[in-house]
């Protein structure tokens, strides 16, 4: 994590995923740069493009001058002004960096105040290939202790551990790894624990804490949020395009009820299609316990 991409209304409700970059930055020395999308003539026709842009400067200027002696020395906090529709520009100007997260509140004005519960939020989580931090208005961002892990019987659904080992590492952060089922079948109950064990033995091997719980019910967002109440959970980490019963987690129903009832971050990483590298066997069946 070298770049963190920040898109901005100007509301203060937008300032929230500021102020979470600012505290992840703080631990990865990562640089940050806020993004402003212009709107179309048509949202606003009683203002000018320069008008607009003239304003958006003093604002991101005033925000950049509050916000640079939160960090660390030598971290850097630019803003740059874009055209175009925002799930685009946000996604182009992440791409554009080697190494780089996308970190954004989920409510905000105007052009940004659906932006995650909406359709915008569906595209930018499926047509970035970075990860993406979601926090809502009203959830103040702190420091990273724990991490939840959801781990469901997918191959899919292990694609998240190596980023957010990396996040529990800078964080020295406690990892629940929680393996979630909404069905009886044993076999594939059996192959979450023993994802849930492979999982837990990678962390182990790399210095971090975890520990595991399996939980079973109806609502996979509901289990996920009243166990993030209930062990006091400060992030998050869940998978997008999953099969089967996570199926659109991050597209449908689950991610929005997830998105807007979590009370703490969610960091939303999008799955490939390609396999890679992130250091378990690739099991055909059923994994051994």
């Amino acid at each position: 994590m070298k770049q963190i991409i920040v898109p901005l209304d100007l509301s203060d409700e937008s300032i929230n995923g500021l102020e979470l970059a600012v505290v992840l930055a703080s631990k990865t020395k990562a640089n940050i740069q806020m993004v402003y999308v212009m709107k179309t003539s048509t949202d606003f026709p009683l203002i000018s493009r320069e008008e607009e842009q003239r304003l958006a400067k003093g604002k991101l200027s005033a925000i950049q001058n509050k916000y640079e002696h939160k960090l660390p020395s030598g971290v850097e906090l630019s803003y740059i002004i874009k055209k175009g529709k925002i799930y685009d520009e946000i996604v182009e100007q992440a791409d554009s960096y080697e190494d780089s997260v996308i970190v954004a509140s989920t409510h905000g004005a105007s052009g940004f105040e659906e932006f995650f519960i909406g359709s915008n939020a569906f595209r930018i989580i499926t047509a970035s290939e970075r990860p993406v931090f979601a926090i809502k208005h009203g959830v103040p961002p702190g420091n990273i202790r724990k991490i939840l892990l959801p781990i469901d019987y997918t191959n899919e659904t292990r694609q998240k551990v190596p980023f957010t080992l990396k996040i529990a590492a800078y964080f020295d952060a406690a990892v629940h790894v929680m393996g979630v089922t909404t069905g009886q079948d044993q076999e594939l109950v059996q192959r979450i624990k023993s994802w849930c064990h492979q999982v837990s033995d990678h962390l182990t091997e790399n210095g971090i804490k975890n520990e595991t719980t399996l939980k079973r019910g109806e609502s996979i967002s509901e289990m996920i949020t009243d166990y993030t109440k209930e062990e006091k959970i400060d992030l998050i980490s869940i998978m997008t395009e999953q099969e089967s019963m996570f199926r659109n987690f991050a597209l449908g129903n689950n991610a929005q009820q997830l998105i807007s009832k979590s009370p703490v971050p969610v960091l939303c990483i999008t799955s490939k299609d390609l396999q890679i590298r992130t250091g378990f066997k690739k099991y055909k069946g059923v994994p051994p316990a």
